[in-house]
C-alpha cells in the first residue's frame, strides 16, 4: 500500500489540516472553532471524535517512538486532557525524528509512523490497544 505522508487514509483532507484541528482542540477550542475554512463542522467534529477515542492508545505509540529515536527524552509532561497527551506525544516524537534523522512536519511524520491510519478505527496500530 502507497500512500503519502501529507493525507491519511480515507481522509480527504491533509493530514496538516486535521493536525491543526487537534492541536486546537487541545488548546480548548471546540469543534468548529478548531476547524479550517471550507471543511464542515461536522467533519471536524467526526476527527476529534474518532482521536479522542484513541488518544491513550495514539500517546502510547507516539511517546514509546520518540522515547526509541531519543533515548534521553525526558518523560512528557501531561496536558489537562487526553487528547493534549496525544498531541504532545506525536509532536514530541516528531522533534525527536527530526533531531535524528532529518527535518519532518509533526502531522507528517506522524502519517507515515502510522501508515497513514492516525484516525483509523479497524487497523494497526490502535485496535488491538483499544
Amino acid at each position: 500500500m502507497l500512500i503519502g505522508t501529507d493525507c491519511l487514509l480515507r481522509r480527504r483532507d491533509l493530514a496538516e489540516v486535521i493536525g491543526a484541528a487537534l492541536v486546537a482542540k487541545a488548546a480548548g477550542l471546540g469543534h468548529r472553532r478548531a476547524g479550517a475554512a471550507g471543511v464542515p463542522p461536522s467533519t471536524v467534529r467526526r476527527w476529534l471524535r474518532r482521536f479522542a477515542a484513541y488518544a491513550e492508545a495514539i500517546r502510547v505509540f507516539f511517546t514509546v517512538l520518540a522515547h526509541d529515536l531519543d533515548p534521553m527524552l525526558a518523560p512528557l509532561a501531561p496536558t489537562p486532557t487526553p487528547l493534549g497527551d496525544a498531541v504532545e506525544a506525536i509532536a514530541a516524537a516528531a522533534r525527536a525524528a527530526s533531531l535524528r534523522l532529518a527535518p519532518v512536519a509533526p502531522w507528517q511524520f506522524a502519517s507515515a509512523s502510522s501508515g497513514g491510519r492516525l484516525l483509523s478505527n479497524t487497523e494497526w496500530p490502535y485496535a488491538a490497544a483499544r
